[in-house]
């Protein structure tokens, strides 16, 4: 068998679309439903948890069997022997269960007993009606399959039942049984699409292990063949965990055919490893079928209520007689015994004769394997009856067959009758483990009553099981029924969907013994065979609707691309996992509790995975790229764990946009057991800040964002963390055969981030690196001439050029730009929705100031005072001069613009009855700065550059200007000072060498960045530092002098206000606008006085950021917009409640401070401090050497 010795141990690669259906399960169920579907040309793939075992491969002896055997013992917690083992025993309370495993299921290990189902488990009121149309056609279809045939002799054991059953059994009768089995010697078939013949039946009696000489019609001899040769893919050792709705929609580009369509269903394998499907046939097996059920409806699959009830045993029990001097000739012969007994007295079949009762139970006797432990039978595991010396029997019969004594005779009893069928399944979600509750059986005493009579007339001592219930016909679980109400199927076998009524999850089937509502009475074979015959007639015709539907789909649709959740990906069958590791972090997300426990199987992930174009393409470290599996415990959120459905990892990712920042990116597309979907995505930035001062910080510290699947739902953030004692336990438990390999790339990713400080990219290489091509709107330049007599422009941009906007939007009042030191933020080429266009788009005139500290104007000799002196009054008066003195004008500025606005307004210069509204970024009256900006402003950093560039404060920025000996200097200088993020730019180097970084290079387009550093600054004003240093050491807008002549003056701020700070702080903190909201509302109270923090924003990316149309852009508009309408503060406060407001504000402290402070916080300001001290003491070295040589 070619096609099914593929093993399901590889992943399916990025090429194959997966498959038409999915067979989880090779037993009566799912080997029927593999073959009718492949024999109607649908793709199929038949998926076995156990191996595929030949004739050779069946135990023949105790030791070999021992090893075939797995056993879970749920009293003592404890499993043992391998996973895919061929017996699977299941211990419970005074319960046991035995099922098979392997390519075949249980046809491979039973007697291979076909019995009609009876007339009076059809006619209970629990079996399905629609099934008696064609289920006699359907009996008759599997009965030919199977190739069932009658026993040709009467073997020892049928000839001693015939002579005491019907005698001892009240009211027994014997019946027709038939088995799956050949006893006639046949030609090989020359069709290939017949099933093969087999071997004939040698009488051993060692069916029950597995038929060593290939004489069993089991189910992978029949059914199985002929699916393979149909076109059948099957695969073997691989277990299916859970199967979970595809919420990944496979688009196509415009104007082309799509070659595949989305699949329905993902089958998991394990916790990253799955394949695509349009039906999932589930056939697994009473506690295979409910497991995988019960594992999907935790991960959000909505399933019946009924799942695991309607459990039965099928009546079953087993007993051992022992000691008897009766000819029964039950245990299994060797090969080497054939030769000395004749065919018709060997053991036979396992079961060849049946009594059935008309109490309601069926009796059978049956021959025990020569591999079976018979110690296990005799005390071990039962109890004998009548009492007395019964627990030596097996002790004293071993030493007789030691000593070649003759043995007695012995056989099992087994017996079947109508259980209540009110057994149940559950799952325990902490340990993810089944359990059960057998059935109630009325019928018990009756049949342990019944073997007392035989055992009395055999002789000998009668073992019982010490379980209740000892079953290997389990049915129900996932029970059939015409109503959702009681049942999880219908009768096709499609399972319920319970949100809608009547409704089933399309392309979801289960067709096994679960589907059986009621106990049978007798084998159950033959009526799970018919029972799949009759599902998959249904599931035929549904399959090939769909192929029919979907085809036609194909060509006339075009399916979008969701881009919410992208969460599924298949892997790539060249990537093989070989690296598996470990990983727990608990942490805090949104204040609340939150822990990740994830699988990570390295090198196994595609390059673009994800789907980030700024990402740097490094086929060097693809070892450290991985899928992720495991769950999250977020109890706040859901209360069940969160299952990761698909995860990706990236170890070595780098930005273009920061390429000397490695970060580790983590997204997990979590699903609940409610049907919730939610999208964990995290990472660990790695800068090479003080070579490896952070490492340990950075890289076991993920910052999180936790957001659900769904519209306007709110997104949490916080932050997870390694312990040391978690990150050995990771560095344990990494397993593969590239550990080492792994470890060393993953260091020598950080070596080359931390140490050596290589950038791996540059903006350049960007495939975002284009120029935005929209032409900007024209403007007019107005050079103005100031009080003290300087001249500046401010550039004007009409509403008329727009013929978008409404007539009676053209009204509106102007705003009037103010810009932060030097840098443009208003004016942007290079962005579609910068905050003119988007004024524009809103109707508003807008002026943009280009003060003295602006490139094109730049003064050798200023302050911030004189900005807020002279250029602001002077730009108002030009607005007021071209619309009258009765207009209002909305101010927004930023930054140093903003300190200039306050001083020009309460320090008189500008009167608040000409403003509107006014809106600042990242500044105020106050401007608290970071710990690290601070002990910059302490250090004598800004004399000593005003030293170097003497009497011309003007520093060349680009490096093709000419520049002299001092500035080149000060540029070099300016490029040794520590900034968190580095840039292979040499403009950008330098700006942020003088200032720190004034934003955060991933919020900033390449081609913003472009056009920042190589066509917007050519020069940087300087003189203007030591003022601004003032300011920064006080926390607030002071004079030249450094007196405080503003703060005092409250009364000359009667304006609406709005303040709005980054929430991941670079120079300025939150608390700015936390300072200056509070100030407004203590002094201003009739006024409304907003304050915004927009998190993952720095200084300058508040406005030049390629998301701040989005984030930032909003909160200005609608401040704008309020004052428009003239709104003021509608809750006018009285002495005594503004009394209480102050008081009440001084209780309150900013939520952002503590969290947004950023880097710096990490270690307290005294190791800054040092720092500093000793990178100045290296400064002055370099500058003494320079100027006394």
């Amino acid at each position: 068998m070619e096609k099914g010795a593929e093993v399901v141990g590889r992943f399916w690669n990025e090429e194959e679309d997966g498959y038409d259906a999915v067979v989880v399960g090779s037993g009566y169920g799912g080997s029927v439903a593999a073959c009718r579907m492949s024999m109607a040309g649908i793709k199929v793939c038949l998926v076995e948890k156990g191996r595929k075992w030949e004739a050779n491969d069946f135990p023949t002896n105790s030791l070999k069997l021992m090893s075939a055997v797995r056993i879970e013992n749920k009293n003592l917690g404890v499993s043992f022997g391998p996973k895919d083992a061929l017996f699977q025993v299941y211990e419970q309370d005074d319960s046991l269960a035995a099922v098979a495993c392997g390519l075949g299921g249980g046809s491979l290990v039973n007697a291979g007993v076909m019995i009609p189902t009876p007339i009076r488990a059809r006619r209970n009121s629990k079996w399905p009606k629609e099934w008696e149309k064609e289920w006699d056609i359907c009996e008759a279809s599997a009965s030919a399959m199977l190739r069932i045939q009658s026993v040709p002799v009467k073997f020892p054991i049928a000839k001693t039942m015939e002579e005491i059953a019907g005698r001892e059994i009240e009211g027994s009768f014997q019946s027709s049984i038939k088995l799956s089995m050949n006893f006639r010697h046949e030609e090989q078939q020359l069709d290939s699409m017949k099933p093969k013949q087999r071997a004939s039946c040698l009488a051993c009696g060692n069916c029950l292990s597995g038929c060593p000489y290939n004489a069993k019609n089991s189910t992978d001899k029949n059914y199985i063949d002929l699916a393979v040769q149909a076109g059948c893919s099957v695969k073997t050792g691989c277990q299916v965990l859970f199967v979970v709705k595809n919420t990944d929609d496979i688009g196509k580009e415009e104007g082309t055919i799509c070659k595949k369509m989305r699949r329905r269903w993902l089958v998991f394998f394990n916790e990253t490893g799955y394949v695509p499907t349009d039906f999932v046939i589930l056939s697994a097996g009473v506690f295979g079928t409910t497991e995988i059920l019960f594992q999907s409806q935790m991960r959000g699959l909505k399933l019946s209520d009924r799942l695991g009830s309607g459990f039965s045993c099928n009546g079953n029990n087993v007993a051992y007689v022992a000691g008897s001097p009766a000819p029964l000739s039950a245990y299994g012969l060797d090969s080497g015994q054939f030769s000395k007994i004749p065919f018709q007295e060997r053991p036979g079949p396992s079961i060849s004769s049946s009594y059935t009762s008309s109490l309601g139970f069926t009796i059978q006797g049956a021959v025990l394997p020569k591999a079976f432990p018979y110690l296990l039978f005799k005390g071990i595991t039962t109890y004998g009856w009548p009492p007395g010396y019964w627990f030596l029997h097996g002790l004293i019969e071993k030493i007789g067959q030691i000593l070649g004594l003759n043995s007695s005779q012995a056989m099992v009893l087994n017996a079947m009758g109508y259980d209540e069928s009110d057994g149940k399944i559950t799952f325990e979600k902490e340990t993810n483990k089944m359990c059960f509750s057998p059935p109630y059986d009325p019928l018990l005493p009756r049949k342990i009553k019944a073997f007392q009579k035989l055992t009395m007339k055999l002789g000998g001592v009668l073992f019982m099981s010490r379980y209740r219930s000892t079953s290997v016909h389990l049915l129900g679980g996932c029970n059939a029924s015409s109503h959702p109400l009681d049942g999880v199927c219908n009768p096709h076998g499609q399972v319920f969907d319970p949100q809608f009524p009547i409704s089933v999850h399309p392309g979801l089937y289960v067709c096994d013994a679960s589907l059986i509502p009621s106990s049978i009475g007798v084998n159950p074979c033959l009526t799970i065979a018919t029972a799949a015959e009759l599902v998959s007639r249904h599931l035929v015709q549904d399959v090939l609707k769909c192929k029919t539907r979907k085809g036609i789909e194909c060509l006339v649709n075009t399916v979008e691309q969701k881009t919410i959740l992208n969460p599924h990906r298949k892997l790539d069958s060249s990537m093989k996992p070989t690296v598996v590791i470990k990983e727990t972090m608990r942490g805090y997300v949104g204040g609340m509790p939150c822990s990740v426990h994830l699988k990570i199987k390295m090198n196994c992930l595609k390059q673009n995975a994800f789907n980030e174009p700024c990402l740097v393409k490094d086929e060097s470290y693809q070892l450290l790229r991985g899928k992720v599996g495991g769950y999250v415990v977020f109890r706040s959120v859901e209360k069940d764990k969160l299952y990761v459905m698909d995860g990706d990892i990236d170890l070595s990712g780098v930005d273009y946009r920061t390429p000397y920042t490695q970060y580790m990116l983590y997204r997990l597309i979590l699903s609940a057991s409610s049907g919730s979907r939610y999208v964990l995505e995290g990472r660990k930035i790695m800068n090479p800040y003080l070579f490896a001062f952070y490492a340990w910080t950075e890289s076991t510290t993920m910052h999180v964002t936790f957001k659900k699947v769904a519209k306007n739902s709110m997104i949490l953030r916080g932050e997870l963390c390694i312990s040391m004692p978690e990150l050995l336990k990771s560095l344990i438990s990494l397993e593969g055969n590239r550990k080492g390999k792994f470890i060393c790339l993953l260091l020598k990713s950080l070596f080359r981030t931390y140490i050596r400080q290589v950038p791996r990219g540059y903006h350049e290489d960007s495939p975002l690196f284009d120029l935005y091509q929209r032409d900007y709107p024209d403007s007019t330049l107005h050079n103005i001439k100031t009080g003290d007599g300087f001249i500046i422009s401010c550039r004007q941009w009409k509403c008329s050029q727009n013929p978008l906007v409404l007539e009676e939007e053209r009204n509106r009042n102007p705003v009037l730009l103010l810009n932060g030191h030097s840098t443009e933020s208003y004016y942007l080429p290079t962005e579609p929705n910068d905050l003119i266009r988007t004024l524009l788009e809103e109707g508003h005139e807008t002026w943009l100031l280009q003060t003295r500290l602006h490139p094109s104007n730049p003064s050798n000799n200023f302050t911030i005072e004189d900005i807020g002196r002279f250029d602001i009054p002077a730009a108002i008066d030009k607005i007021l001069e071209l619309h009258g003195p009765c207009v209002k004008i909305h101010l927004v500025a930023h930054c140093v613009g903003g300190l200039a606005i306050h001083i020009a307004l309460m320090g008189g210069h500008v009167s608040a009855d000409h403003l509107a509204s006014l809106s600042c970024t990242n500044s105020s009256m106050f401007f608290k700065i970071t710990v690290s900006s601070r002990v910059k402003m302490c250090l004598p950093l800004i004399p000593i550059s005003m030293l170097i560039l003497g009497k011309n404060k003007i520093l060349p920025i680009f490096q093709t200007l000419k520049a002299t000996p001092r500035q080149q200097l000060l540029r070099s200088i300016a490029k040794l000072i520590p900034r968190y993020e580095r840039c292979t730019c040499d403009e950008c180097e330098v700006f942020s060498g003088i200032f720190g970084n004034t934003f955060w290079h991933e919020n900033v387009s390449p081609s913003m960045h472009h056009w920042l550093n190589k066509v917007s600054l050519p020069r940087l004003p300087m003189a203007a530092f030591p003022h601004l240093r003032k300011i920064c050491n006080n926390g607030f807008i002071v004079d030249s002098n450094g007196k405080n002549s503003y703060l005092v003056h409250p009364e000359r701020m009667a304006l609406p206000t709005l303040y709005i700070s980054g929430g991941r702080s670079l120079l300025v903190t939150p608390q700015t606008s936390f300072l200056a909201n509070k100030y407004m509302m203590l002094h201003q109270s009739d006024f409304r006085h907003e304050r915004v923090v927009v998190e993952g924003f720095g200084h300058s990316d508040l406005l030049i950021g390629e998301d701040s149309y989005r984030k930032v852009f909003p909160p200005i508009l609608s401040h704008i917009r309020l004052a428009e309408d003239g709104r003021k503060n509608s809750e006018v406060s009285t002495a005594e409640d503004l009394n209480c407001s102050k008081e009440a504000m001084d209780w309150g402290d900013d939520r952002y401070e503590a969290g947004c402070k950023g880097f710096w916080t990490w270690v307290s300001p005294s190791v800054d401090v040092w720092l500093f001290l000793a990178f100045s003491v290296m400064l002055f070295s370099v500058l003494y050497k320079v100027f006394f040589g």
